[in-house]
């Protein structure tokens, strides 16, 4: 008999067996087992049953991220600079493709591809999975890529595509400023923002440089999602649901198309930068840098030939000379220390210093440029003849303390906050400076250069552009602006703080200054703006690249153009206009020109009057003596306006 049977109770005949304590037991085991099971199901197929779920749901739905819209760039007038254009390209599956070599063998009876770019997709063909596309070419015109549409059925694995790409409808002209976008690369993955998940997206674009790299966060915008049925190994079986991404942001940048375009034009065939300025708004109206490099060219890939033209150029077209070229400003310094020395009380306007044609410091002879040098001058003279050894003087009194206060007070030194990658800090040098860099004591003598522009001082035509701003200005720190609008909305723009300088001090600088471009005698004399109401103020600058050796001289080398061109000195000019109600300050330099008046000032000044009438000057505003020679030239442009862009550099 069972040992945990039921058993019947002896004392009341006819009552029901009673359970013993064993069977008892026994079923309250049960009974917690049962319920624990229960318990377990229903935490398993009602509490997480949405869990579980969309644990299923992933093994065949996958999400996939949409690249958003690239935010657009336009000029100060709305005309585009950076856009967004349809893009007809061609992408191949490997799997359906078959012998990928000979698909891409017929497909190139249709189209063009470049050994380069087959390269580049058969490495990329060879590492991603054979069921993922991946474009071939890119950037069809309408009759190519309907080509290919109409011969599709006999190229297996290739699709004919209709996406977005930028676009710089200017090329060149604006290569420097806006930068260009082109494919997330494996050195981007040490940028700040490289764990954004957009960058995983194939062949994803970013910003590169310039205006597109700096306002990256701003242009990206924000990715869709693609909710997508896949089957077990991955490949796409169709589309369930998507959501559009926000596109990102349109900028409107300070630029002046025209102006922009006029100083290329003028600078064609040198090696070469100016930059224009608003003075009240700070707002940069040319940012010029030549020679340039078409941008369009990186968004789909640069060949190599292309790429080794680039970077053995001596004229270095990658560089954005305006806002990364160092160079010594030579006598466009010359204000900042006739400044200092005012400001600190140790130069007066009416006291004067005479020049033979040399400063003696100890056994050694520091030179003016004009040999015989210039007599008894005084601060309005030395800035219009520019003479070296009123400033020589001024500089040993003053010390370079105060005139590298004086320098960054006024837009040197220190790099501008731009929106854009590239720009440089110059060097206002002073005796701590010398000593942290180069471990040396400071010396007389590197004051002496420094007064002169020269010696460890560097600036880019920037920095020049906004010194000469606040020099024209109304004793503001006028700061420079490139960005005008932001999705629609006016940039902030922070309040200038004032300088800090007399105004009677900078007056007198200034009446220096008119004297250099509108007084006969001044060294910017020949390159003045002959209309009454469009005077200008400015200054020519030389900048040594290197000394003319005793070897050289014995060879008869003793001028600059008979050196070789990449060691002739630069040329430099600063500008505002007009005089008595200062609208535009520019700076321009020109690489191994040689003399400011000679090479800088006159690109300057043409540049300086487009700003000023707003197109084509009239003849009148030019000096007598120039105006039938422009007014050819004119003609010459007009017979011919293709012609300008294809005039060969002078390299004598």
């Amino acid at each position: 008999m069972n040992r945990f049977s039921f058993r019947k109770d002896a004392s009341r005949p006819g009552a029901p067996p009673r359970i013993s304590r064993r069977g008892a037991l026994l079923l309250g085991a049960q009974a917690a087992v049962m319920g624990a099971l229960f318990w377990r199901l229903k935490a398993l197929q009602i509490d997480s049953a949405d869990e579980y779920l969309l644990m299923a749901e992933e093994n065949r739905i996958n999400v996939r991220l949409l690249p958003p819209a690239r935010g657009e760039i336009f000029d100060r007038k709305g005309r585009p600079l950076a856009l967004n254009r349809q893009n007809y390209r061609v992408v191949l599956v490997r799997e359906q493709a078959g012998d990928v070599e000979a698909v891409l063998d017929e497909l190139a009876r249709l189209i063009d591809i470049p050994p380069h770019q087959r390269s580049r997709a058969l490495r990329e063909i060879r590492s991603k999975s054979a069921f993922v596309p991946v474009t071939v070419a890119e950037n069809l015109d309408w009759e190519t890529f309907a080509r290919v549409n109409a011969n599709a059925p006999a190229l297996p694995g290739v699709t004919p595509e209709v996406g977005l790409s930028r676009h710089y409808p200017e090329g060149e002209k604006l290569g420097h400023v806006l930068g260009y976008v082109a494919r997330f690369a494996e050195n981007d993955k040490d940028r700040e923002d490289a764990d954004d998940p957009l960058f995983q997206i194939p062949d994803f674009h970013i910003g590169k440089n310039g205006v597109e790299r700096a306002l990256e966060p701003v242009l990206r915008g924000s990715a869709g999602a693609s909710r997508i049925e896949v089957n077990a190994v991955g490949r796409v079986i169709r589309e369930i649901d998507r959501k559009p991404g926000a596109p990102g942001a349109d900028i409107g940048l300070t630029i002046d198309l025209d102006l922009q375009r006029y100083a290329l034009r003028r600078m064609e065939g040198e090696s070469a930068a100016s930059v224009v300025m608003e003075i009240e708004s700070g707002d940069i109206l040319a940012l010029a840098s030549t020679p340039g490099f078409d941008p369009n060219k990186f968004v789909t890939g640069i060949s190599q030939t292309e790429w080794s033209a680039l970077l053995e150029d001596e004229y270095r077209p990658l560089a954005n000379k305006a806002v990364s070229g160092q160079y010594p400003p030579g006598s466009t310094f010359k204000m900042i220390v006739a400044l200092a020395a005012l400001e600190a009380g140790v130069a007066g306007p009416g006291e004067s210093v005479f020049c033979n044609g040399g400063y003696k410091l100890g056994d050694r002879i520091f030179h003016c440029w004009k040999r015989g040098g210039h007599g008894h001058v005084r601060l309005k003279e030395a800035i219009k003849s520019s003479c070296d050894v009123y400033f020589y003087e001024m500089a040993r009194r003053v010390g370079v303390d105060r005139i590298s206060e004086m320098a960054v007070r006024f837009g040197l030194g220190p790099a501008p906050a731009l929106e854009m990658t590239a720009v440089r800090d110059g060097i206002a040098p002073t005796r701590a400076w010398k000593l942290a860099r180069h471990g040396e004591s400071w010396q007389l003598g590197d004051t002496l250069n420094v007064g002169i522009g020269q010696g460890y001082v560097l600036s880019s035509p920037l920095q020049l552009a906004v010194m000469t701003a606040r020099l024209g200005g109304d004793g503001r720190m006028v700061q420079p602006r490139l960005v005008r609008t932001m999705a629609g909305q006016p940039a902030p723009a922070p309040e200038p703080e004032p300088l800090g300088v007399s105004a009677a001090h900078l007056r007198l600088v200034r009446e220096g200054m008119f004297a250099v471009s509108s007084e006969p005698g001044g060294t910017a004399w020949r390159s003045r703006i002959a209309d009454e109401a469009m005077l200008m103020a400015g200054k020519t600058g030389t900048s040594q690249v290197r000394r003319i050796t005793m070897a050289e001289r014995a060879r008869g080398v003793t001028r600059n153009e008979d050196l070789p061109w990449n060691r002739r000195d630069h040329a430099l000019f600063v500008a505002f206009a007009p005089w008595e109600q200062p609208r535009y300050a520019i700076a321009t330099v020109v690489e191994h020109g040689g003399g400011g008046s000679r090479a800088a000032a006159p690109i300057a000044r043409d540049i300086m009057m487009r700003a000023l009438y707003g197109g084509e000057p009239p003849l009148r505003a030019y000096p007598p003596e120039e105006r039938r020679e422009i007014e050819e030239r004119r003609e010459q442009e007009r017979l011919t306006p293709d012609d300008a862009a294809e005039t060969p550099r002078n390299r004598a």
